[in-house]
């Protein structure tokens, strides 16, 4: 097979774009085609303060740089993809080329297909093309599954596009928790050193089987000994640092009146208790616990030992980045609708013995230390000795987390809880969200954690309801 055969051909969905406007330049040596009706539509959709906009006057910038100093025979021979020497070597030379539909390309569409939508036209130059290049394949790159369907229907071939995938399944996702063998004491017994420093018990473990332990990752024997520990240094040359983890499920240990009622909960109040570990992701169904842990978590640390002034929360707000001035008030009170699992758990923790009033005094002195914010007016702050709670980040894009994540300022402690069976936003999915981004990316870096929590732990109601329905 020639080079050119072997390279493909891919018409570009205006979607892929306002997603992501990277997507141009991540078809190797591959041909890209965008159709003008996509221009079009990128160019309804530049405007306003959205994620979407933003993308969208992104790719514009990405196309004027392309299209500098070139001629109108330039842009109809393709322009050439930018590309590294290392990335060239390994493509043999071969660079990929943008196209831009420059002349009339028709091809009937079937009667089943009526109207000149943008899709119908998108789909009437892809078949065209197709039947002019021949020789090639052709692919229609769309994030619409309804589009990738009629795109299947009349003859294309149509993908969806997967490179912003973290992970091909949400099933390799790094669970945070490691179940080592019955016998792990035995097989380490003669090799294993263990210490003491300030009441903390640590052990070094040596051999084959830590060489993939992560920092934080949490440890515990399959034999339900009650054996739980968290590696405290992973990949040195001498093995694995590990210490005893607190017992958090004892109530004599509990926290703002919270104790944890499975293993998976000690390890989440572990990982967040620890003052050298600045992101926490929790992951889990509703009803494990997430908020519950996480707030009180904070209060101790806010109230009781003063390592943070304020608790922040925030959440994507569905529609996602749109404006929700139609609510009345100020930005706290906008945001106060969609945050009822707040609200729930802070009644949960304010079930003091003092009675209506002390129950009233003490509601009164949390939320004179937790703020409510908006996602949408994030950009450019920075917060200092903060306790950031970002609620429901499997609504997030990578780029949305990363534009929060980067808000961290020296002191500030950063928790991510969601669950990824429950997206809402347009066009995410399990393997490309934020959170899934986030897990993967901070798996390996020392001062991070992250814990799967498994146990619904609401009632048995809510248990039944879960399994059953």
């Amino acid at each position: 097979m020639n080079q050119t055969a072997s390279r493909r051909v891919f018409v570009l969905d205006t979607n892929v774009l306002m997603h992501d406007p990277t997507a141009l330049f991540r078809f190797q040596e591959h041909d890209v085609y965008i159709p003008m009706v996509v221009l079009e539509e990128l160019d309804r959709g530049k405007k306003g303060m959205s994620e979407v906009a933003r993308n969208v006057r992104q790719v514009s910038r990405f196309l004027d740089e392309l299209m500098t100093g070139v001629t109108k025979a330039e842009i109809d021979a393709g322009l050439a993809l930018p590309a590294t020497e290392k990335e060239l070597d390994l493509r043999q030379g071969a660079q990929g080329r943008l196209f831009f539909q420059t002349r009339n390309l028709s091809s009937a569409l079937p009667d089943s297909l009526p109207g000149k939508t943008a899709d119908n036209s998108i789909l009437e130059f892809a078949l065209a093309l197709q039947q002019e290049q021949t020789e090639r394949r052709l692919t229609l790159v769309s994030k619409d599954i309804n589009m990738r369907i009629k795109a299947t229907v009349v003859g294309l071939h149509a993908e969806d596009y997967s490179n912003d995938q973290v992970l091909d399944d949400v099933n390799l996702l790094y669970s945070g928790a490691l179940e080592m063998a019955a016998d792990f004491w035995e097989t380490h017994s003669k090799e294993m050193d263990s210490w003491q420093e300030e009441g903390r018990t640590f052990y070094r473990v040596s051999g084959p089987d830590v060489a993939d332990w992560h920092p934080n990752q949490c440890l515990f024997l399959a034999d339900s000994s009650g054996f739980d520990a968290m590696v405290r240094q992973a990949g040195a040359p001498e093995g694995a640092k590990i210490e005893l983890l607190a017992d958090y499920a004892n109530p004599k240990h509990a926290v703002w009146g919270i104790h944890a009622r499975n293993r998976e909960q000690n390890f989440a109040l572990n990982l967040l208790l620890d003052p050298e570990i600045d992101f926490v992701s929790l992951l889990g169904a509703a009803g494990t616990g997430k908020t519950l842990l996480t707030l009180a978590a904070g209060l101790a640390q806010t109230l009781d030992q003063n390592r943070y002034k304020e608790i922040i929360m925030t959440r994507v707000t569905v529609p996602v980045g749109e404006d929700i001035g139609f609510l009345p008030g100020t930005e706290e009170e906008k945001m106060t609708p969609w945050m009822g699992a707040l609200m729930d758990n802070l009644e949960v923790l304010t079930q003091t013995e003092g009675g209506e009033w002390g129950r009233a005094a003490t509601e009164e002195l949390l939320r004179s230390r937790i703020r409510i914010r908006s996602l949408n007016f994030m950009r450019g702050r920075t917060f200092l000795s903060k306790y950031l709670i970002i609620d429901e980040a499997q609504n997030l894009t990578p780029k949305q987390m990363k534009t929060l994540i980067t808000r961290a300022g020296p002191g500030t402690k950063v928790v991510c809880l969601g669950n990824v069976a429950q997206i809402d936003t347009p066009y995410l999915t399990e393997t490309s969200s934020g959170l899934t981004y986030a897990v993967d990316r901070f798996k390996r870096w020392a001062h991070s954690g992250h814990i799967t929590l498994l146990r619904g732990e609401r009632s048995r109601l809510a248990d039944f309801a879960s399994d059953h329905l």
